[in-house]
């Protein structure tokens, strides 16, 4: 099948689930929202290239400019990156509200209130904002849907105040509001209470532990599949993929990681594949999803709204940052990358894994910083050329991959964006 034929295939099949998409309000609200806080990605992606320069340059002044510095350099960071979710928690529940037609901001504040009751932990110190960031965002998409419509329950019942039609509206919007906020609230701290006293973990640490599943082995292909497969599917679906998938896998990684260096240093064999090195540096490297290609096709793109997105993406892209893509194009609940996004990073794993068993590719025996170019990770990890030619052969096969999706929705784009003119 030529690229034309599978082109229109594509278009033939995706088209149909396109439109039940965008038919769907709760999809539609968490796809509006997520795209609504691009911009603040966006912002606290740059704010963190520091830790990638400061990583690149090892030693040296410019090295110690940076690490003396990098409280302040990625301080801003922590201020959006860092309290990502309640801002996703105020966009979906406002775009869901309004798709029913509710006009009023109050549903966003009341969704944050309920979200930051939900996530936040209490300490001695004062709060905890470790579920505040990305690893929130699964609960601030049930915070959002569950207080609208709790909310949308309770107006449709008449189970509000409603004041004349004389008294200002930002007034009557505020006071329609309170008893739906109290119920959300009620409904946030009992979750968060029972959460707490039963299982004695926060909501989101639960929502992380069902969804990540128990596996006792990760030093496998069949659980580096899964591992990979959950991560893709998660993020297409607007959620912090290695933030949920990692509270599994995080601790085999670094344990098969500390092994391999002990081996390595005593002369004995290195036997494990899976690291933390290798998950960030090969199997996600540019990116979940090896996204690198896709950036550069973007950047090469007729449609306007992508080709845009490229390059305001390559920079961060080029450091394994791709959060501006996933939420920007968008990939997440995009059909048309729904195939090459879940299921290409599959076809890297496998080859990587045979790649390493067979003796290609050396095996992890130190552990890289984070934020590294293409590449530089993987010989930083392995101390081999071939690893380096690897990664960049990953992201050739990945480009390819890629390829037809991103012409079908190239195409469809254009399309938008000539109704728009006409």
């Amino acid at each position: 099948m030529n690229s034309s034929k599978l082109q229109s295939t594509l278009m033939k099949w995706l088209m149909p689930i396109a439109n039940k998409v965008e038919q769907q309000k709760h999809l539609q609200a968490i796809k509006d929202g997520m795209i609504a806080i691009v911009p603040i990605i966006i912002i606290g992606s740059f704010f963190i290239l520091p830790i990638a320069f400061m990583n690149v340059f090892q030693s040296g002044p410019i090295h110690e400019f940076f690490a003396n510095h990098i409280d302040k350099l990625t301080y801003p960071d922590k201020f959006t990156n860092g309290l990502l979710s309640i801002y996703a928690a105020f966009f979906i529940a406002d775009s869901l509200a309004k798709k029913y037609g509710m006009q009023s901001a109050q549903y966003g504040i009341t969704a944050v209130i309920t979200h930051v009751i939900m996530s936040g932990v209490i300490t001695e110190n004062g709060l905890d904002m470790t579920y505040l960031g990305a690893q929130g965002l699964f609960v601030s998409i049930i915070s959002a849907i569950v207080t609208v419509e709790v909310t949308r329950f309770m107006i449709n019942k008449k189970m509000v105040v409603r004041l004349p039609d004389s008294v200002p509206q930002m007034v009557g919007d505020s006071f329609s509001n309170l008893f739906p906020m109290i119920v959300n609230i009620l409904i946030g701290s009992t979750i968060a209470i029972l959460s707490t006293s039963l299982g004695d973990v926060a909501f989101p640490q639960v929502i992380m532990n069902v969804l990540a599943p128990a596996i006792s082995s990760m030093d496998s292909l069949p659980s580096l599949l899964i591992v990979i497969f959950l991560t893709q599917f998660l993020w297409f679906f607007g959620l912090h993929g290695p933030a949920i998938t990692s509270a599994v896998w995080a601790p085999f990684a670094i344990t098969y990681q500390a092994e391999n260096i002990a081996n390595f240093a005593s002369g004995a064999d290195v036997t494990h594949i899976f690291t933390f090195g290798l998950y960030y540096n090969i199997l996600q490297v540019s990116g979940s999803g090896l996204t690198l290609g896709l950036v550069l096709l973007m950047m090469r793109s007729k449609a306007k709204n992508l080709n845009a997105i490229g390059k305001v993406s390559i920079i961060p892209s080029l450091f394994g940052i791709n959060e501006p893509l996933i939420f920007g194009a968008p990939i997440l609940l995009n059909p048309f990358m729904f195939i090459p996004f879940v299921f290409g990073p599959l076809i890297v794993t496998a080859l990587t894994y045979f790649g390493m068993t067979s003796g290609f590719i050396g095996m992890p025996i130190a552990n890289p910083p984070g934020f590294l170019p293409p590449g530089v990770g993987a010989f930083l990890m392995t101390l081999d050329w071939r690893a380096v030619v690897f990664v960049f052969i990953s992201l050739i096969l990945m480009t390819l991959i890629y390829f037809p999706f991103f012409k079908a929705m190239e195409a469809n784009e254009v399309k938008k964006e000539n109704e728009k003119t006409a």
